[in-house]
């Protein structure tokens, strides 16, 4: 403040030497208010913009501040924070980050894993070596194989490790120790050649573990009685396995009897031939009310019913008592021919074309082709496993050709004529139920156990369709519609599902034939001559009648005690329905 106002006084002394007058101000300040306003201050160098120094100035120190630790470096000249110590590290990409630089030195999910110098198995063998013989490899050897510990030893020794011993050592090393066990436990000393050899007591008392302790090599002692026994009946067990298919099922004699008054009427014909003067009244089906006939003869169950072919003037039965019976349908209505050739219950039975013949299925595994006049037995076919459905190629010229559904999840074909297995269709997974041929009889259609359906090419052992949804069950029964368009499958679901038979073999969602309970029996389904009604039998005994087109129950009638097993349409007298059951009834309605 003293120098300002000597610097004030200074400059009025300059103004009255000069000779000019100081105007005088009343309202000056004094000395001591305030200091008076000074001017700024002007420099004669050029103005500079240091705006981008400060900004370069600043990002120098941030970066310092902020920069990452160079990690070859042996020490840190300054305190840096937190961030710089775990910030990654910058440079080369690293090879083993996937982007670049930003996983820093990540190789691995969990971090940073380094190379191994040596693996387990080489260091637990230098290890051992080490301590055996006293060298090993030189870890920190870089180039080539440098060693350490004695070098004697290793000259000696050839530098062998503990894992490659020489084999003649290794030999060497187990008679050693047999020999020592032998003299702590004997006291004396064995001869060599009876420790190898496996015949001699030594060997089996030195091999107390082995199971043929206490057993010497030698002739064989005679068998006991009950040894021989067991024998026998094992090698009878084997050549049975062994045996011819012909020979794998049971085998029975085959009987017939019949039950008519005469085989043969005044004029010479059979008892089989047709009536000449029925035919169809009219083509319109009507579904029955009443009772018209039982048959019964079966001491059990029936388990399937089939009309003459064509006329329906007889109608064939297969019983769960081993038998095949034939009723007459039109006159008399009593059985006119008994066919026993099974040992067991009959599965299925199946006419030829002409009904002359027909076939059986039974559980004793044989498949017999009768002769429905004479009651004999044409020939017998057998696989050794159980015929669940039999079939005849419907053409006309191929009635020598079976299929056979089987157990073993086969279907079998044979030439009749020659009897030899012809082809084998192996593609399901399960027991094979049902066979119907479809497309002008060029292909047909099986259902098996395994919930499936496949669609085969006659005479080629190729799925040409396969159809298996998650919601499909097993279909134990499929009956083709008199216009060959549809197939009808009795689903274990209780409901009756329909098929397609062209192409594409797609379900038709919108028919659907439910109400009946059918769920663990195989009940048969079918379809009236017109194709109008849709009926099957259930498990309550009952016979369902469904309307085709509405898919509505149109009837039912309670027919058997027990399960209703099959139904049959009579295919001349349109409102007549032939049922069969478990109570070993046959009723004709």
């Amino acid at each position: 403040m003293d120098l300002l106002r000597s610097y004030a006084d200074g400059n009025d002394d300059e103004l009255d030497a000069a000779g000019e007058q100081k105007p005088q101000n009343p309202t000056s300040p004094s000395p001591d208010s305030s200091p008076p306003r000074l001017l700024p201050a002007k420099s004669a160098a050029p103005k500079v913009d240091d705006t981008m120094l400060a900004l370069t100035a600043a990002a120098q120190a941030h970066q310092t501040l902020n920069r990452p630790i160079d990690p070859t470096q042996r020490a840190i000249v300054f305190n840096p924070t937190y961030d710089q110590l775990w910030a990654p590290i910058y440079g080369p990409s690293h090879p083993y980050a996937r982007d670049g630089i930003a996983q820093g030195m990540r190789n691995h999910k969990l971090g940073f894993v380094e190379d191994a110098a040596i693996d387990s198995f080489i260091f637990d063998e230098q290890y051992n070596t080490f301590q055996r013989y006293g060298y090993a490899a030189d870890p920190s050897a870089s180039v080539g194989y440098n060693y350490v510990g004695d070098l004697e030893a290793l000259k000696q020794n050839d530098g062998i490790s503990v894992y490659n011993l020489p084999h003649q050592e290794q030999k060497r090393r187990r008679v050693d120790s047999k020999k020592e066990t032998e003299q702590d436990e004997g006291g004396e000393e064995v001869d060599h050649a009876e420790v190898e050899n496996p015949a001699t007591d030594t060997w089996l008392a030195k091999n107390k573990k082995s199971p043929w302790a206490g057993k010497k090599e030698g002739l064989q002692e005679e068998l006991t009685e009950e040894q021989k026994k067991y024998a026998e009946e094992y090698a009878k067990k084997k050549g049975e396995e062994r045996a011819g298919p012909s020979e794998k099922g049971e085998v029975v004699a085959d009987k017939s009897t019949f039950h008519g008054k005469e085989e043969r009427d005044y004029q010479g014909r059979s008892w089989i031939a047709p009536p000449k003067d029925v035919k169809a009244s009219n083509d319109h089906c009507y579904i029955p009310k009443r009772l018209v006939h039982t048959w019964s003869g079966h001491t059990k169950g029936v388990s399937a019913i089939r009309f003459f072919p064509k006329h329906g003037h007889l109608i064939l039965s297969a019983g769960m008592d081993t038998k095949v019976k034939i009723w007459d349908v039109f006159n008399s209505g009593k059985c006119m021919r008994t066919y026993m050739g099974h040992s067991k219950a009959v599965r299925d039975i199946s006419f030829c074309n002409d009904g002359t013949k027909f076939l059986t299925a039974g559980y004793d595994k044989n498949i017999k082709y009768w002769d429905t006049e004479t009651g004999k037995v044409i020939s017998t076919f057998s696989t050794g496993k159980i015929p669940y459905v039999v079939k005849l190629n419907p053409d006309d010229d191929k009635q020598n050709i079976l299929l056979a559904g089987m157990s073993d999840k086969k279907i079998v074909q044979w030439d009749m004529n020659t009897g030899q297995i012809t082809q084998e269709y192996d593609q399901h997974l399960g027991a094979v139920n049902t066979i119907t041929f479809v497309d002008d009889n060029r292909r047909f259609v099986t259902s098996s156990d395994d919930k499936s359906l496949r669609v085969w090419e006659f005479g080629i052992p190729v799925v040409i369709k396969y159809i298996s949804e998650p919601h499909m069950h097993s279909m134990p029964s499929i009956a083709l519609h008199p216009n060959t368009n549809w197939l009808a499958a009795q689903s274990l679901d209780n409901q009756i599902l329909i098929y397609s038979t062209r192409e594409r073999f797609q379900l038709n969602k919108k028919k659907r034939f439910a109400g009946h309970i059918a769920a663990g029996y195989a009940c048969q389904v079918n379809f009236s001559p017109d194709g109008r009604f849709v009926m099957s039998g259930d498990g309550e005994g009952r016979c369902w009648f469904w309307d085709w087109k509405s898919c509505k129950v149109f009837r039912t009638l309670k027919c058997h005690e027990g399960v209703c097993i099959g139904c049959e349409w009579h295919p001349l007298e349109q409102s007549k329905v032939a049922t069969c059951g478990w109570d070993g009834l046959i009723k004709y309605w």
